[in-house]
């Protein structure tokens, strides 16, 4: 004997069934946090429910985001845009297809904060596509190792010229001798792709002398790559792996 089943209770079923997973996915707090001097416009890989940006942030000034558990990305800081009303326009430095909102991965040269959250979070910051502001990033509430990292120091100051991006005589970020020499020898590819053969070069520990904590070359991982497990995040433009950041992250768990 077949059975009637209700129009409404199929739809429902329905909704459960494309809907539940969303509801049911944990998700991470991601705090963006500008302590620079100037104006910044935050990037984040898009996917997923994250879109890319789309706001400013100016000193003091932070941003919370909520993120999917298992969303693998990465934050930067845009420096020198100007949009339009319609959210187009350019960027100095960071730039993502010319649009407020990103669509895509951001230009070189710009300092990365790279996140793959799971049960084990692997994070870092890198300057291997070069340098354009200061990063630290702070675990809160997480097990395990949760190490602040970083790149404390500031590559513009002492960046070779050969390196230099430059406006109005000013050093505004640091490029990577791949992004300017295209060798495998400093990119890490074709016979340098593998731990053995791609090796730090002058250009690369002149960079982890500034920044001990961040990736300065491909196979930099012993030093650079950090674990936490089901943490929250501060990610803080021109702060220090110290006090600073870490009291973000304290005022996080307070609230």
């Amino acid at each position: 004997m077949a059975i009637s089943i209700p129009k409404t209770f199929i739809f429902i079923l329905i909704f459960i069934f494309f809907t539940g997973p969303r509801v049911l996915e944990s998700t991470r707090t991601f705090t963006i946090v500008n302590t620079c001097k100037d104006t910044i416009w935050p990037a984040i890989t898009p996917g997923g429910n994250i879109t890319g940006g789309g706001f400013s942030l100016k000193r003091g000034e932070s941003a919370v985001y909520t993120i999917p558990d298992s969303w693998t990305g990465r934050i930067w800081a845009r420096t020198g845009c100007d949009f339009d009303k319609n959210g187009n326009g350019k960027c100095r430095t960071g730039s993502c297809g010319e649009v407020l909102n990103c669509t895509g991965p951001g230009s070189r040269p710009a300092t990365l904060a790279d996140f793959t959250l799971g049960s084990i979070d692997y994070y870092d910051v890198s300057v291997v596509d070069g340098f354009n502001l200061p990063i630290a990033i702070q675990p809160s509430g997480g097990k395990g190792n949760c190490s602040s990292g970083g790149c404390d120091g500031d590559l513009r100051d002492n960046c070779p010229q050969e390196l230099a991006v430059k406006e109005e005589g000013k050093v505004v970020a640091c490029r990577s001798a791949c992004d300017v020499f295209h060798t495998g020898e400093y990119c890490c590819t074709g016979q340098f792709d593998n731990p053995m053969t791609c090796l730090p070069t002058n250009y690369s520990r002149s960079f982890k002398q500034v920044c001990p904590a961040a990736y300065s070359f491909g196979y930099d991982d012993p030093t650079s790559i950090l674990t936490c497990s089901s943490a929250d995040y501060v990610v803080a433009f021109c702060a220090t792996r110290n006090a600073g950041i870490k009291r973000f992250a304290l005022m996080m768990t307070s609230t």
